[in-house]
């Protein structure tokens, strides 16, 4: 509401050269900073266990420590995004990131693994997708955000396939070790200098935030929309994170072979590229929210369809496909919609607090899963997905808070409410 008199004020027509720089920047510091952080850590798991003589178990909790870290920092960090914007967290996030990658390298227990990984943690929740996207929707204007996200999600969904290939050239050229001082290297040299070039300052940020609306923080936790979100993309990133630890194992239970079950993940790749290519013009058309909701559906469709398939390859490629559908989707959908429904201003906060239990359902999701085993999982997952389709029906008629100006228009009228975020 207001508080007062309507004072118009005029404001430049969007940015474009920003939009682009900041797409071909986030597209290459995401991918360097994924690849050392997440990829990596896949391709070394072994040699690292053999090294430290502990067992594969006791390596792979270092990246639940990191997720429950990043989770834990995930609020704060929104709530600094929102006031300074992302310069300076996303320098630090990645300077940080550097250091923990160097830590990593010189692990000669899990005591230390754990501490690196639990900055590491820190550093993804600072640098990585989520402090990118606020920076993305405060800098870009509606009608180009999701094409903005898009971009960035589909190059670096690409890029980042190739660490798997370099990490293990490296490795086996070099020794795990030294491996991580290299990709530090590279983090130092790329990552650090292009976010302090690239993402607007707190002045800029400030500036841009002031002229958009935005649910106040507390008013948005308390609406229905939000948790109907907050259910869908829970359900959906458990059933995600559960299908893709188990689906090769699973493809060699049923009978496959081992080369077979290992080239199947490469379906889920094509089609969430496609997804991401599809769905900005889709979300035009159709709106955002219903397409999301639609390839949820679809997704578990073909997760509860999958048993069903045995050793069809066609049917099981059919299924693998519809899951990634919506796989493809949920990384770009969140953060429009919540823009949509919730506004710029606060817009860091109230996507850090959703951030959270999808995080722990992340964690959580694959732990089920192999324990239920077998066909059951698949079943759980795919039930995951229709609940979280199901959740995303009563807001598919919700109207934008921060709508798009006339792109005719070279000046744009806004007027300050009067009302402060909170």
């Amino acid at each position: 509401m207001s508080t007062g008199n309507a004072v118009p004020v005029l404001t430049c027509a969007p940015d474009s050269g920003l939009r682009f720089r900041l797409i071909a920047v986030f597209a290459v510091t995401q991918t360097v900073g994924y690849g050392a952080m997440i990829q990596a850590f896949t391709v070394l798991l072994v040699p690292m266990s053999e090294a430290l003589a502990v067992s594969r178990t006791q390596i792979a909790a270092a990246a639940t420590i990191s997720t429950l870290v990043g989770a834990l920092a995930a609020v704060p960090v929104g709530n600094v995004l929102d006031r300074y914007g992302g310069r300076a967290m996303m320098t630090a996030g990645s300077a940080l990131g550097v250091g923990a990658i160097v830590l990593w390298s010189q692990a000669q227990g899990l005591a230390q693994l754990y501490l690196a990984f639990s900055l590491i943690g820190l550093a993804l929740a600072t640098s990585t997708y989520e402090a990118a996207f606020a920076v993305l929707v405060v800098a870009t204007e509606p009608r180009h955000r999701d094409s903005a996200i898009v971009a960035v999600t589909t190059i670096v969904g690409l890029a980042t396939s190739l660490y798997y290939f370099v990490a293990g050239w490296l490795e086996t050229e070099w020794g795990w070790r030294a491996t991580l001082v290299l990709l530090a290297v590279g983090s130092a040299v790329i990552v650090v200098p292009a976010h302090l070039w690239a993402v607007p300052g707190r002045v800029a940020h400030v500036s841009r935030v002031s002229q958009r609306t935005g649910v106040p923080f507390g008013d948005a936790l308390r609406d229905r929309r939000f948790w109907l979100l907050v259910v869908s993309f829970v359900a959906q990133s458990g059933a995600t994170s559960a299908f893709l630890l188990m689906m090769v194992t699973y493809f060699r239970d049923i009978g496959y072979s081992p080369v077979t079950a290992a080239a199947l993940p490469i379906t889920v790749g094509v089609a969430q590229i496609g997804s991401r290519l599809a769905l900005a013009p889709l979300a035009r058309r159709f709106g955002m929210t219903r397409v999301t909701g639609a390839s949820f559906a679809v997704q578990g469709l073909g997760l509860l369809a999958l048993p069903l398939a045995g050793m069809s390859l066609p049917s099981t490629l059919a299924c693998v496909v519809a899951f990634g559908l919506g796989y493809g989707t949920s990384v770009i959908a969140r953060p429009s919609i919540v823009a949509d429904s919730f506004g710029v201003p606060r817009f860091a906060a109230i996507f850090a607090v959703m951030t959270v239990p999808i995080a722990l359902s992340r964690a959580g999701a694959p732990l089920a899963a192999t324990w239920l085993g077998d066909w059951r999982f698949l079943v759980a997952t795919g039930v995951a997905g229709l609940v979280a389709a199901a959740a995303l029906i009563p807001l598919s008629r919700n109207v934008s808070v921060d709508p798009a100006p006339d792109p005719a228009q070279d000046f744009v009228i806004t007027k300050h409410t009067g009302t402060a975020p909170s």
